[in-house]
């Protein structure tokens, strides 16, 4: 699983090149998000593997790093073999390329 910095994947969102998986809690989410995420809490992510499609490549997210990474090895112990997860979690994301979202 690869280690991506905020700029990396900016570029691969702005390429459309990626799924972009937000494992965090919903009231989390209320807090802070990036557009276009697909949110599946990490307690549920087992459960709902279907809603990924397992041909593109996957980039994880949380606060801080750790669930996404949780979440980049469960993804690949089912067999996906694109996945990566946001360093810093969505608090380097608003540090280093949207100060507007919020950080808590």
């Amino acid at each position: 699983m690869r280690n991506l910095s905020p700029e990396e994947l900016k570029s691969l969102l702005d390429r459309g090149q990626v799924q972009l998986l937000d494992v965090r809690q919903p009231e989390e989410l209320e807090i802070a998000h990036i557009a276009g995420a697909l949110h599946i809490p990490l307690g549920e992510l087992s459960g709902r593997l279907g809603e990924l499609d397992p041909a593109r490549a996957i980039v994880a997210l949380c606060h801080h790093g750790v669930r996404s990474e949780m979440a980049g090895r469960l993804l690949e112990h089912n067999g996906f073999s694109e996945v990566a997860h946001l360093s810093g979690g969505i608090d380097a994301w608003s540090l280093a390329v949207d100060p507007n979202i919020p950080r808590y």
